[in-house]
């Protein structure tokens, strides 16, 4: 009897200290032992300065500032392409586009054969959101696709690329509605909550890309702007109220400490290709009617060139991380150089997904620098490939760019043919003002090496197997 009472004394003090250690763990402590939650925001065409906190002079998006203060403002992001599909294609393949025959955006199925493209992204690479589906996160897609299009009828649907949600516009099957994204997405975090599991989410707002869809409520919020200026402030105005609904979201389900949020831009924004004395609508045959581009009215913050640019308007782009304790709050990051090849190995490491053997990434992971530390040399160059017109057009000067690297702190652009370069440090020169070609002969030709390297890398043409039955009448 006496050992009997010892032993169920020695559970009995077992038990009481494993209640008392566990009332002792802290949040945090349980929060280091789960692996975040991901939500990336993608805006369409939203430039650089296309943010009250980036000092925009009229247009107001408090729920973005909020992630500014709340977070770390990296001021050196730059994007794969500066037009969508590239863009896009490089954040779910951690790879430039032109490895995918993905030079321009998905479109008709004729434009895509005579560009030399594929009628679609193809689903059986290596892709971020099949990465951590089968690491265990619960995956969504709401908002524009755009990696084929509504037109190519016969293409994938979004739900074939890892998402075990989602709700598309620009893609095949039915059109999402545009402004529906916010609460897809706020359910499907409820939903993944529920579940207690982590959850990756692709939020691809349509804002501010054209036609531009107003409601009264938000042009009522500008009534002291010209009728241009108001439709641009009111369209970006419902999207940062969205924001704010799944921010909120976020904050009442008591998820913020162990959710990344990011905030970003496909490309830079988008202008008018010719002096607009009236404003037009037009209609998308997948997000419907709207006012065209004599609205759109994006600013890039004093870079040069916009949208289908490879100078720092076109591909240079808002890139505003959020993550309570482990992302620093309220600081501008106005050095780092990342990038958007550098997303999958980032969300993978943070998701403690292993990568696939037979990948290689054209980024890197950023942890590091999330975390707090530097990257103000590109170790690891970026290129980028356009179509661009050579040479320059009189009413787009900074439009002729066909071809780009960024290697240690140098930038060169150069033309189809490589016949004319420019060469900048990007690290002290974000405004490519000064051309620091003369007198740098060793590294020009060195960059134009690497560049022609490369290409010799790139395929000569897409894979058949994306193709759609259509390009069999062309």
């Amino acid at each position: 009897m006496k050992i009997l009472k010892l032993i169920t004394c020695f559970f009995i003090t077992m038990v009481c200290f494993t209640a008392c250690k566990k009332d002792t763990e802290t949040p945090r402590d349980k929060q280091e032992e789960t692996r975040p939650n991901i939500v990336f925001i993608f805006g369409d065409d939203w430039g650089w300065g296309d943010l009250s906190a980036h000092g925009h002079p009229y247009v107001k998006t408090p729920n973005i500032d909020r992630l500014v203060a709340e977070g770390t403002d990296y001021q050196r992001f730059t994007v794969a392409s500066g037009v969508c599909s590239p863009s896009r294609a490089a954040v779910m393949t951690g790879h430039f586009p032109a490895r995918h025959n993905v030079d321009g955006h998905f479109a008709w199925v004729k434009d895509n054969a005579k560009r030399n493209m594929p009628d679609w992204l193809d689903p059986d690479v290596t892709l971020l959101p099949r990465l951590l589906q089968k690491g265990g996160y619960a995956t969504a897609h709401f908002g524009k696709w755009h990696l084929s299009n509504n037109m190519v009828e016969d293409s994938p649907a979004p739900g074939v690329y890892g998402y075990d949600e989602y709700g598309a516009f620009n893609c095949s099957g039915e059109q999402m509605p545009v402004h529906n994204d916010a609460n897809r997405a706020i359910a499907f975090i409820e939903k993944a909550n529920e579940e207690n599991k982590p959850f990756f989410i692709n939020l691809w707002i349509h804002e501010p890309h054209a036609p531009h869809h107003v409601v009264p409520k938000y042009q009522q919020r500008f009534p002291e702007l010209p009728e241009d200026d108001n439709i641009y402030a009111s369209i970006l105005s419902h999207a940062d109220d969205r924001i704010g609904d799944v921010l909120d979201a976020i904050d009442r389900l008591e998820l913020a400490d162990n959710t990344l949020v990011i905030f970003s831009s496909d490309n830079g924004p988008a202008r008018a290709a010719y002096d607009v004395k009236e404003l037009k609508l037009k209609y998308d045959s997948a997000t419907g009617a709207g006012y065209d581009t004599s609205a759109s009215k994006g600013i890039t913050g004093g870079r040069k060139g916009y949208k289908a640019s490879l100078f720092e308007g076109g591909i240079g782009v808002p890139f505003i991380v959020r993550w309570p304790g482990k992302v620093k709050a309220g600081v501008i990051d106005n050095t780092s150089l990342m990038s958007a090849v550098d997303l999958l190995p980032t969300f993978c490491e943070l998701a403690k997904v292993t990568l696939p053997e037979n990948y290689e990434s054209d980024g890197i992971s950023q942890v590091a620098t999330l975390e707090g530390a530097e990257y103000p040399l590109r170790t690891k160059p970026l290129f980028w490939k356009y179509n661009a017109r050579w040479p320059a057009s009189n009413r787009t000067p900074d439009h002729w760019v066909s071809y780009a690297i960024v290697d240690q702190n140098w930038k060169l652009v150069a033309n189809y043919d490589l016949s004319y370069v420019e060469l900048y440090d990007i690290t002290k020169d974000t405004y490519e003002k000064s051309d620091l070609k003369e007198g740098n002969a060793a590294v020009v030709e060195a960059l134009i090496n690497k560049i022609k390297k490369w290409q010799a890398e790139l395929p000569t043409g897409p894979d058949s197997k994306l193709f759609s039955k259509e390009r069999e009448t062309i």
